[in-house]
């Protein structure tokens, strides 16, 4: 059973290394975003020295405080307990580097969540559901406001998007200096699709017909040439 406050000495071996690796992960993931720990504290409604216990790893955390940090760490759940789940030394690891994903449907989404888990992808997958939001999130503009903005390794980008389409949004990062060079990956209904010609024009790596599975995921990868900096599988 889960408690807030553990028993002094009492934590076994394994439990205190869960708890040390969690707050590791928090810690990395405020930094990533630009927040103190009382503006963490604000937004996952939580007083500041539970958040400074979490972090040097002096505490155990509820369900539903673990809900409410991924929630205002603009993470999911899955990805916050699989980082801390990851012993260090493992490839797993927050600094691995975000992979962007622009995907307005929730089933594709949801699938493609679950094939990066089956493919033991790393790195941890940001969500996002349109064009707009997309770029909010690239150049640290609106929801996602800060005077750092986040550089994913790598973008999956769904070329059909309301709103802005995929290829205008691959225009637009293709204009600025600090995103031109992230290596995308278009995602397409069908390998038909007209605008996969121009996608290579503006410089994309590879192009994936939906829905994304393991098998995709495996094919691309060693394309992208990332190295050590990119996908870190476990």
């Amino acid at each position: 059973m889960i408690k807030d406050v553990p028993k002094k000495n009492d934590t076994p071996k394994s439990e205190a290394d869960l708890q040390t690796r969690l707050g590791m992960v928090v810690r990395t993931h405020r930094r990533q975003l630009g927040l103190t720990q009382d503006e963490l504290a604000w937004r996952s409604n939580m007083h500041r020295t539970y958040i400074a216990d979490i972090e040097r790893g002096a505490r155990n955390v509820t369900l539903r405080s673990i809900v409410n940090l991924a929630k205002a760490l603009q993470i999911t759940v899955g990805n916050l307990v699989s980082f801390a789940s990851t012993p260090a030394g493992t490839a797993a690891s927050p600094e691995a580097g975000e992979i962007l994903l622009v995907e307005d449907s929730a089933t594709d989404a949801a699938l493609a969540e679950r094939a990066f888990i089956r493919a033991r992808v790393a790195n941890p997958l940001r969500i996002v559901r349109d064009a707009e939001e997309g770029l909010e999130f690239l150049f640290g503009a609106g929801r996602y406001a800060s005077p750092r903005p986040t550089r994913p390794r790598l973008i999956f980008l769904d070329l059909n998007l309301p709103g802005m389409s995929g290829l205008d949004f691959l225009r637009r990062i293709k204009q600025e200096q600090q995103t031109r060079d992230i290596p995308v990956v278009a995602l397409t209904v069908s390998k038909n699709d007209r605008t996969i010609i121009e996608c290579g024009r503006l410089g994309v790596l590879n192009y994936i017909v939906k829905p994304l599975d393991i098998e995709n995921i495996v094919r691309v990868t060693p394309k992208l040439n990332l190295g050590s900096s990119g996908f870190l599988v476990a």
